[in-house]
Formats: structure tokens, sequence, C-alpha cells
């Protein structure tokens, strides 16, 4: 069943006195539709390189055709060159040319200074194969049998994530919205992509979650409702707001957006975006210090007493208090986003299944990785819970080796969302010879969204 939603789109553009063209990657035989130079302020100090890659595919057979892709192109450049980046923007990549952007990029971003901020953005159909995230290329049909799809489309590991340079003290941000245009495939396995780690340095977001497809509109003239969100946040945010909490405003516009839609079928399955984060830089939102909103003493030292408080209902508190006194605070939307996380983390250390104490997030203990994990995952980041985990399991980061703590992190990752560290948990109780504890961590493991590769069988790489 086709879906028709109306959905307004507030559009600004930057004077044209005030902007510059930033030049296209040269990819010979790259279709020209949307492969354009994208304005940005020329009179902002840009004192971070900021590199973009945004492709859109809409041009797949009938009748996986996805008509709002050229839109979400357009006008994701557009936000992303507002905000400083260098944006190549692509459309209707055929597998070799969609690889070789990706190579040119990649190349791009390791003649970039090392602190550059990178962003890949994809919109177009998105599959799970043997628990392979796989992008399709324009004209690559996501009914064709796995093989071919394995084959013939870009991986989104190994492709994108990995042909990226690493860079752990750095920003490198993959944005997959993967779309649908009716509601017949919802029930499909392959239509939601694997719950993934990521590299150290970078953040992974997907239009939905793990497992979940995101649908779209079949109108042209809108975004889907993934794009639109990044789109809106990005215009309206602050530019104090860090690109970590970015994405989880857009994640939260998205869910609201969809949740109180007119139309009950939308209702019934909103969007819920995931995010896999493995970083512990703060990119503010706006380019340079010239745009930084000052800031008092009193309200400085607010804000500072959120960010050095590593326990969830102290964060809650200190975040409230910050609202309370400064409504319009420079920080006040990252004091809204740390509140909300410290809500979910507080509601994961209540369930039964969880067995960690205010004793575990002490932050007079370990080295600063472990320090900036512990903020994060007071935060609600169940990927930081889970790193905070093997730490424990491997005796690392300053931290002696202790299983118990370690099963305790995990637990709690779990209850925050981390299919991963479900799975490995059922491992751990299979080898411990407790088969139902085994079976439960399996099944919610496949619950949030994760599949483990075909040749994990015992043991995960």
């Amino acid at each position: 069943m086709k879906m028709r939603v109306q959905k307004n789109s507030n559009r600004v553009r930057p004077d044209s006195t005030r902007r510059r063209l930033l030049v296209s990657l040269p990819l010979l035989g790259v279709p020209e539709l949307l492969c354009r130079m994208v304005p940005a302020f020329a009179d902002e100090p840009a004192s971070q390189k900021r590199l973009a890659l945004v492709v859109g595919n809409h041009d797949y057979p009938n009748p996986f055709e996805l008509p709002p892709i050229p839109k979400n192109v357009r006008d994701v450049a557009e936000v992303l060159a507002m905000r400083g980046f260098e944006v190549t923007a692509l459309g209707d990549l055929v597998a070799p040319v969609f690889r070789a952007a990706l190579k040119t990029f990649a190349d791009k971003v390791r003649a970039a200074p090392p602190d550059a901020a990178v962003l890949f953005f994809f919109s177009g159909h998105g599959v799970q194969i043997d628990a392979e995230n796989l992008l399709l290329p324009s004209g690559l049909n996501p009914s064709a049998p796995g093989r071919e799809l394995l084959d013939g489309a870009i991986h989104l590991r190994r492709d994108v994530l990995d042909q990226l340079p690493e860079r752990p003290g750095a920003f490198t941000m993959a944005v997959i919205d993967a779309c649908r245009t009716s509601f017949a495939s919802v029930s499909k396995d392959t239509d939601g992509l694997n719950q993934l780690e990521a590299p150290p340095g970078c953040l992974v977001a997907f239009a939905t979650g793990a497992g979940k497809p995101a649908i779209a509109p079949i109108d042209p003239n809108q975004n889907t409702f993934y794009t639109a969100s990044f789109v809106s946040v990005m215009r309206k945010a602050p530019d104090d707001v860090s690109f970590s909490e970015f994405f989880r405003l857009v994640k939260t516009d998205v869910q609201k957006t969809m949740l109180n839609h007119p139309v009950r079928a939308i209702r019934e399955i909103a969007q819920i975006p995931y995010i896999a984060e493995n970083t512990h830089l703060r990119l503010r939102l706006g380019v340079g210090s010239g745009t930084a909103k000052p800031m008092g003493e009193q309200e400085q030292g607010a804000w500072q007493l959120i960010e050095g408080t590593s326990w969830p209902a102290d964060v809650i508190k200190s975040s409230e208090a910050y609202l309370a006194s400064y409504p319009d605070g420079k920080f006040a939307a990252s004091a809204t986003v740390a509140r909300d996380g410290a809500k979910d983390a507080e509601t994961a250390l209540k369930s039964r299944d969880v067995r960690l104490y205010r004793s575990a997030f002490d932050p007079q203990i370990g080295d600063a990785d472990y320090r900036a994990d512990l903020i994060k995952a007071a935060r609600g980041d169940k990927d930081a819970a889970a790193r905070i985990g093997r730490m424990y399991r491997n005796g690392e980061h300053g931290l002696a080796r202790d299983e118990k703590r370690w099963e305790g992190w995990y637990q709690y990752a779990v209850e925050l969302g981390n299919g991963i560290a479900s799975y490995d948990l059922a491992l751990y109780y299979r080898e411990a010879a407790q088969p139902h504890l085994a079976s439960k961590y399996e099944l919610r493991a496949r619950e949030l969204g994760f599949t483990p590769p075909p040749t994990l069988e015992h043991t995960r790489k």
C-alpha cells in the first residue's frame, strides 16, 4: 500500500552575498542529476575542516523507486554547507561509480587535517543479508536474491566505515536513511539494518531502529521523515549543541513527528532512530568560536556541574536545575539531551535484570577514556556502557579485572538497547552452563535488532 504524507518544509536560504561555491569531487561518469555545487557561509571563520559526501539513490526498478530522495539530497547538502561542510552531493550512483565516489572521498579525508570533521549521508534503499548491512546502488532490485544483493551492493562496514581512515581523536559520522515507500515490507526481516559497533572516533545513525524499516512518502516534494528532522534540527539548533547531542535531538524530533502524525498507520509504526557512537570529542555545530553564545559565571558553573556528574539521578537533578534557571541558556538544548538520556539510564538501572549500583559509577578510578565513557553511560549511551564492561572484563584502562562488574555493565547496556552486548551475554551464559539465561539474552539480542553473522557460531569476532 502506497502512502501519501503531506509535510511542510521550512526552507531557509542564505543571502547570496554571503556564500561561496564548493566544487564537488570530480568523478567521471557520475550522473549530473544531483551532482551540484553547494553554498556555504563565507564569513564564518572555519577553525576546522569539514567534509561531507551526500549520496541519494531513487532510481530503482518499479515499484521500488523512491521519489523523495532527490529532495533529501538537495536539502541535506544545503544545510550541511550552512554548517561549514564542503559538500559533494551525488545522485543515482550505480555500483562502480558509488565505490569510486567512496574511494575518492576517503582519499580526500586522508589528505585533510587529522582533526577534520567527516560526514557520509546515504538516502536510498538499504537491506540486511546474512547480518551484513547493505546500501543499494541505483538500479539494483531490493527484492533480488540474497547473493545478488551481497555481490552488487555497497557494504556499510567494508565499503564505507573501513574505507575511511580511522581517526579516534576526530569525529566521523555515517548517516543511513534507508527507506521504503509502502507498508507491505514492514514484516520482512531483511528490511531492517543490523546493529553494529561504531569504529573509534565514529558515530553511525540509522533512520529507524535496527531491524526495523523506515517509511517514506511517494511525493517528490517531501523529505523522508528522518531527513526532514535532520534538516530542520540542523537549521534551528543552537551553535553550541554538539553533533552527538544533535543526533539525539533528531531522534526525538522523528519520534514526536511520527507519534503525532494524523495518519494512524504512521503513528503505529513510528520510527525510533538508532545511534551507535564511539566518540569522546565534543564537536559543536557552529563553525569556529565567533558564533558561540556568551555565558556568565553562574551559568557556566551550573553547566560544569552537569558535565562533571556521573550518576544518572544527579545528572537529572543538575540538568533540571540548569533548565529552571537558564531556560534560554547557552546549553539549554544540551542540558535537555543530558536529562532525557539520564532518565533512560535511571530506568535501565531499575530493571530487575541489572545488577549495577551507584558504586559502579565511580569517576575517581580508571583513565581518561574510562571517565569519558562513564559520563556518556550515565546519560544512557548503550555503547559506552558496553565499552566499560569490556574494560572490566579485560582489566584495561586502569581498571582491575572484575567479571561481576563486567556482567553488570553488560546487563545495563542491554537495558539501554545494546543487542550486541545481549548476544555476548548469551554466549557467556551458554559457556557457564546457564541455558535459561543464554536463551533469554539471545532472544533479547534479536528483539533489539542484532543478528549474529552466520560465521559467528559460538564466538563473536
